[in-house]
């Protein structure tokens, strides 16, 4: 589908009064000095549980100017937010087989690397395991999130490369409803560390190698690239990272 001419202008009407309200924020933080005004982020949900509460209290107490503001948004769908204005900023993630496209007009910065283990019932036989490789796991019964999703392509690609086709018995969006079903002995997981929390009863985490890993990134536009709200909260997120990585720890 191609845009009318009429709707191809509005579109550039558009982006041209974005340009000319970024430039005007941009002049007025940097007269007062310190990050203020409104800051709408955008970010995906184990950031935002596992991340996000302790960078926003601290750019709370530290910037009173600033109303930092947050939503839950799956991580394709907020770069497309920032590349469109709709928000600020978008911390999202990018892995080795899904790389996170970043458009013009759009830029990033890198956040830290999140880790994943393999988490399996504590009565299973790989539960007393140091470390698994891929093919460790061709014959399991998992527990995934629904097709169309990072973890469920990795799942999928990874064990058809090993010679074997996964055998996916639940679906669950949710980090902590897998955890609930994996405790239950229905099945193992892959998940992130970060977010993670304390594993319940009956589950372990073991290491899988080579060690998946996605990397998180933050995201804002070039056009506002000056904005001191945008410059510490990416450092507030930065200097937040290996706190909130090290604490979800295998």
């Amino acid at each position: 589908m191609r845009l009318t001419e009429e709707a191809e202008q509005l579109v550039v009407t558009a982006q041209e009064l974005l340009a000319i309200v970024e430039r005007a924020e941009v002049r007025l933080e940097e007269r007062r000095g310190e990050p203020a005004g409104r800051l709408d982020i955008a970010c995906f949900a184990s950031a935002a549980r596992g991340l996000m509460p302790s960078v926003l209290a601290e750019l709370a107490g530290r910037h009173p100017e600033l109303d930092a503001r947050l939503q839950e948004v799956d991580p394709h769908l907020s770069v497309e937010l920032v590349a469109r204005g709709a928000v600020d900023l978008a911390v999202a993630h990018d892995w080795d087989i899904a790389p996170l496209p970043v458009p013009p007009g759009v830029e990033h910065a890198d956040i830290g690397t999140d880790l994943c283990d393999v988490l399996v019932p504590a009565g299973h036989p790989l539960a007393g395991r140091a470390a698994l490789r891929r093919e460790d796991l061709a014959a399991e019964r998992w527990i995934s999130q629904p097709p169309g999703t990072v973890c469920h392509d990795w799942l999928v690609r990874t064990l058809r490369a090993t010679g074997s086709e996964p055998l996916i018995a639940h679906r669950a969006e949710e980090n902590h409803t897998q955890l609930a079903l994996v405790a239950a002995g229905l099945g193992i997981a892959l998940a992130p560390r970060l977010g993670r929390g304390a594993l319940p009863d009956g589950v372990r985490a073991v290491r899988l190698e080579p060690v998946p890993s996605r990397r998180l990134r933050a995201l804002w536009r070039t056009g506002a690239a000056r904005r001191p709200a945008i410059t510490e909260t990416v450092r507030t997120l930065v200097r937040h990272w290996p706190r909130a990585a090290g604490d979800r720890a295998a």
